[in-house]
């Protein structure tokens, strides 16, 4: 095999080891089974001829696999992508319904392969490489002993992140059908168990908040079912030490890049070995396996840091800022944008959007976003998805008129769709009853008076493809927001047949990626932003095909801190949608300043989601000044690296900051929830500025050296007799006040 830097293989031993500056991953094939043994992962080791140092074996009270081996027991082996049954019994990675009936494998290890770069997953998100410099693959070719099926097992491993991701692919080379009924992406068992795993959940409005809690002797189990990554659980886990912070110990990061039911679990047995798996859910799943099909799951990136949680988040925002969103817009500015949802809802006329337009463009907004209510006759929730051609009514003179008004006043123009859903008043769901996930003859349950379309039918997708390119190829738009408000619940797809009903949910996310893969093709220039109810679908998936999500339909600036802060625990700045809104929030109903209201949203895309029109003007003044701000910063933002500094989970206070890659500048944002009588001083401290550099800090132009903002921080307090030293506002008794500052190299 081909000599290489990143993934060393010891030939007599079997032994693979994967490993950069940062990281060092090691396994090796067993000497009796063939079956692939788990040693280490983690910060790196240098290579050596022998690994048996790392080999954990003894005879233990147990199944063991060979009468004449009494430590051949796999319940007391670390493994790599562990079988069903022969002797271990904790959860498979993977379960396969054989022709006879039975669920027992043994797939051996045949040979190897290290390829350059990183192979392409067919019909399904992944990171990339641009050079085949940047990555390795090595590839652990694997057959069944009892059957014609092969598995081979996929690493990649980058040369400048501590990165690894895995994924499966199961071959049927033999002449008889046989059925996956799991198959995670990866599964790996640490021999330890002193870990505490963090992970993001919610709901609708309160999406993504930091959960943390200690491993215990069992399974913690996090998923979705309900056909979307969803609201509930993030397709992410980390394990973590109890000694670890932000800034500091141990963190093993895994994320899913897949958008459809997912589990993430981990399972600790009474030997405090702790196995990791991540993969689709099993959970109404199953994949007929034809002869000469393959299977590929979805790829799991997998993100060591011995520096803390942010170092992790910094890995993960910036291979998936530059590894993972593609095209045009991934390294382009994005434009500030004003949606017209909360301003209008569905009650608007051509007159009004131009008006609204017209005062948002002398602002200096730069996108119009025209939001639901502009096809079919949609007045309510209650119809015309899946009609998606103009509203005469609304807007008589049609669209491309529209856009060229809004793009003669300078700004780009941009429009809604929910091109998964469907209501019945509409021709197509009349024409085609059958398109519609139900099951015959049994309770269709109703989610926001709409119907999920049949996505692994491939005449749906064609057919929402033709409907929106009617569109795209007639009207000047440069934005499309995807929107998807419902989940699957009676799953059963009248296009599939009965002993492929288990496919529905995979082949489904495999239609919405079908179709988002076709659009892009054709219109390569147009800015996609995919939202699902808020952010009940933000997950590395959709950040392939949409740079930017919508992070939650709760636009309060409170409880954005919260949701904005959990969410980047994964997501760079650079795809978190986030606006300013109108108050009294229409989510809490709560009344922010409009300053606060921006110094939360600058720190993501950026827009705006309000009747402009009915602004006074002072109000347009501080938001002229708030869009300047952000167009001279946004580069920053999205290309920085981002710190958390306070956390909105146990504090009053909230405070991050994004640094310059070459450590010239940053922006910091504080906040504070509740103003606090005779309240003590705060002081932040910052984080990754050059210790040995002077930098100017505004407001107050202070000189400070990175080392003492680091160390000593910067002082806030409620009554600033002293200007300089204290960075709150002059209005700063009061509550939901913020701050931000700027600070730059001198």
């Amino acid at each position: 095999m081909k000599a290489s830097n990143l993934i060393k293989v010891n030939e007599t031993n079997f032994e693979f080891h994967l490993t950069n500056k940062s990281i060092s991953y090691v396994f090796r094939v067993l000497e009796n089974s063939k079956q692939l043994e788990h040693l280490y992962y983690g910060k790196n080791i240098h290579h050596s001829s022998s690994f048996d140092y790392l080999i954990e074996r003894e005879s233990r009270p147990a199944n063991n696999l060979y009468e004449d081996n009494h430590t051949s027991s796999f319940e007391h082996t670390k493994q790599e992508y562990p079988s069903f049954g022969t002797t271990d019994f904790r959860e498979p990675a993977f379960l396969i319904k054989n022709p006879a009936g039975d669920k027992i494998t043994h797939f051996a290890y045949e040979d190897y392969t290290v390829l350059e770069g990183k192979p392409k997953i067919e019909g399904l998100p992944a990171t990339y490489t641009e050079l085949d410099s940047e990555a390795e693959t090595l590839c652990i070719h694997l057959k069944d002993i009892y059957t014609d099926l092969k598995l081979n097992l996929y690493y990649t491993i980058y040369k400048d992140h501590p990165v690894i991701t895995r994924r499966s692919e199961f071959i049927n080379v033999g002449s008889q059908n046989h059925f996956l009924e799991s198959a995670m992406s990866m599964s790996i068992d640490f021999p330890e168990d002193n870990f505490e795993l963090l992970h993001l959940n919610g709901a609708w409005a309160r999406e993504n908040h930091v959960s943390r809690e200690p491993l215990t002797v069992g399974k913690k189990s996090l998923s979705s079912a309900r056909g979307a990554s969803g609201p509930v659980n993030n397709p992410f886990l980390a394990l973590v030490r109890e000694e670890t912070t932000e800034h500091s110990g141990e963190a093993y990061g895994f994320s899913f890049v897949y958008s459809g039911n997912f589990k993430a679990q981990v399972e600790v047995n009474t030997y405090n070995v702790s196995r990791v798996m991540m993969g689709i859910n099993p959970f109404n799943f199953s994949w007929k396996l034809e002869p000469n099909e393959t299977f590929s799951t979805p790829e799991v990136v997998m993100v060591y840091s011995d520096k803390g949680l942010n170092k992790m988040s910094q890995t993960y925002h910036n291979l998936y800022r530059s590894r993972l969103a593609r095209g045009k817009w991934r390294d382009t500015d994005r434009p500030i944008l004003i949606n017209s949802w909360e301003a209008t809802y569905y009650d608007f006329n051509e007159d009004k959007i131009l008006d609204i337009a017209k005062q948002s463009a002398e602002l200096g907004i730069e996108l119009f976003v025209l939001d639901d209510g502009w096809f079919g006759q949609r007045d309510t929730d209650d119809g015309s998805l899946g009609n998606w051609t103009v509203d005469k009514r609304k807007l008589p003179n049609g669209l491309n008129v529209l856009s060229e008004k809004i793009h003669d006043l300078g700004m780009k123009f941009g429009l809604w769709f929910e091109p998964e859903m469907v209501s019945k008043d509409t021709k197509i769901f009349k024409e085609n009853p059958n398109w519609v996930i139900h099951v015959p003859g049994k309770n269709v349950s109703h989610g926001r008076n709409q119907y999920i379309l049949d996505f692994s039918n491939p005449d749906v997708v064609n057919n929402l493809f033709n409907q929106m390119d009617n569109i795209l190829s007639d009207v000047k738009i440069e934005y499309i927001k995807w929107d998807m408000n419902r989940y699957i619940s009676e799953a059963y797809s009248s296009h599939l047949n009965a002993d492929r009903q288990g496919e529905l949910f995979h082949r489904y996310i495999l239609g919405v990626y079908s179709l988002f893969e076709r659009l892009q093709e054709k219109y390569p220039d147009i800015l996609f932003e995919s939202c699902a109810g808020g952010g009940g679908r933000f997950d590395p998936g959709m950040l392939y095909y949409s740079p930017q999500i919508w992070a939650s339909d709760d636009t309060d600036a409170i409880e954005r801190l919260k949701i904005q802060y959990g969410t980047s625990m994964v997501y760079p700045l650079s795809s978190i949608g986030s606006h300013v809104s109108e108050i009294p929030n229409h989510q809490v109903g709560r009344n922010t300043p409009i300053e606060t209201r921006a110094n939360v949203a600058f720190f993501g895309t950026f827009g705006y989601e309000l009747d402009i029109t009915k602004l006074s003007s002072e109000e347009k003044n501080i938001v002229s000044e708030q869009i300047a701000f952000f167009k001279k910063y946004r580069t920053l933002i999205h290309s920085g690296n981002f710190y958390r500094l306070k956390s909105p989970f146990n504090s009053n206070e909230v405070g991050w900051m994004v640094v310059s890659q070459n450590r010239t500048e940053a922006l910091i944002g504080y906040y504070q929830v509740l103003s606090q009588p005779n309240a003590p001083y705060e002081r932040l401290k910052l984080k990754g500025l050059d210790e040995n550099k002077k930098y100017k800090v505004s407001p107050g132009n202070e000189i400070r050296y990175g080392n003492d903002l680091e160390n000593i921080g910067l002082l806030f307090s409620q009554n600033n007799h002293k200007r300089k030293s204290s960075y709150w506002s002059q209005n700063n008794k009061s509550d939901f006040n913020s701050r931000i500052l700027h600070i730059e190299e001198v």
